[in-house]
């Protein structure tokens, strides 16, 4: 775990080991999300780079019956 200072305007550095695990780059937008108390950083990624990351997914599921 790692502790970071929050400066007088509020800021914060993300830590290396934190950065590099995360590969977030210089430049990059992180999304906020406040869950009660909690700060998630999620690093926002461009829509390209999710291209086929579904792939080799099971599909065969079991359906509901259309027939009613």
């Amino acid at each position: 775990m790692e502790v970071v200072t929050v400066s007088p305007k509020f800021q914060i550095v993300i830590p290396q080991r934190v950065r590099e695990a995360a590969g977030i780059q210089v430049g990059q937008k992180v999304q906020v999300i406040v869950y009660g108390s909690r700060i998630v950083l999620i690093p926002v990624r461009p829509i390209q780079s999710y291209r086929g990351f579904l792939r080799g997914i099971d599909t065969t599921v079991p359906r509901e019956d259309d027939r009613l």
